[in-house]
């Protein structure tokens, strides 16, 4: 009988640790799934530093519209857009009135930092804004790629989307002279992806043509719009139309330089 005992308080036991043991195995794998699972649900932040080519922009401005206004429709529910773009800046103002800080302040790791300056860092006129390409330009865009990086985000520099201007027998012209080279150089040497939207949207413009073109940027007839009454011919900014445009170069950027992004894109 107390043999009996003993060999029965054994099973018993021997179960207990069979299960114990199985318990402790399977939260383990569960534990470790939903980690891995938390991590895929994580919600990525691309943010956008840039002037009045890429900035949001009020209905009483429509149909004004940045290329990164629309961006957002390029994505699955994954990617949030948080659009720090100011018109006027270049890549020397947004750092001195502090827009830099503020991102940097948000950003996470494993979120990305989209970066064009150009058109205001020409402006040799004003101090507060002018850079100079091969110096100063590169220095400034150190500065977002190192801060991004330091924070564990993934830096992207796009070069200036170009203006609408074209030679008198047709041809789209290069309106950015040494910006565009000076940043596909500070790319090379920093190991940072370039999205050449400069040569994108200038290929566009010449298959485009000067007439057509105009549909894409701010060309409105006086009468036709109640927040233009009088027209406007602007060869710099989009209407909606001209910001889905450059918008699609940016997204066919981010597949040639296969940014992590591109899974996320519809």
């Amino acid at each position: 009988m107390d043999n009996k005992r003993k060999k029965d308080s054994m099973v018993v036991s021997t179960l207990l640790i069979v299960v114990i043991m199985t318990l402790f195995i399977t939260s383990n794998v569960f534990g470790k799934l939903s980690k891995v699972s938390n991590q895929q649900d994580k919600e990525i932040t691309v943010y956008l530093a840039g002037d009045s080519t890429v900035s949001n922009y009020p209905d009483n401005m429509a149909p004004r519209t940045g290329w990164g206004q629309v961006l957002p429709s390029f994505f699955d529910d994954r990617v949030r857009i948080k659009n720090r773009a100011v018109p006027g800046r270049s890549s020397k103002s947004f750092i001195i009135e502090g827009r830099l800080a503020g991102i940097l302040k948000q950003i996470h790791k494993g979120d990305y930092l989209f970066i064009q300056f150009g058109h205001n860092d020409e402006k040799f006129k004003d101090p507060t804004r002018y850079t100079k390409p091969s110096t100063t330009y590169k220095s400034y865009l150190k500065q977002y790629i190192r801060g991004a990086r330091q924070k564990g985000a993934n830096p992207v520099l796009i070069t200036p989307v170009e203006r609408r201007r074209f030679s008198s027998d047709g041809g789209a012209l290069n309106t950015h002279g040494r910006y565009p080279s000076a940043m596909r150089a500070l790319g090379h040497e920093e190991h940072v992806p370039v999205i050449d939207l400069t040569a994108k949207s200038r290929k566009l413009f010449q298959q485009l043509g000067p007439e057509k073109t105009k549909d894409l940027f701010m060309w409105i007839d006086p009468g036709t719009n109640p927040n233009f009454p009088r027209g406007v011919q602007d060869n710099t900014h989009f209407q909606d139309k001209g910001a889905k445009e450059i918008a699609k170069l940016v997204v066919e950027g981010i597949r040639e330089e296969k940014v992590g992004l591109r899974n996320h894109l519809k």
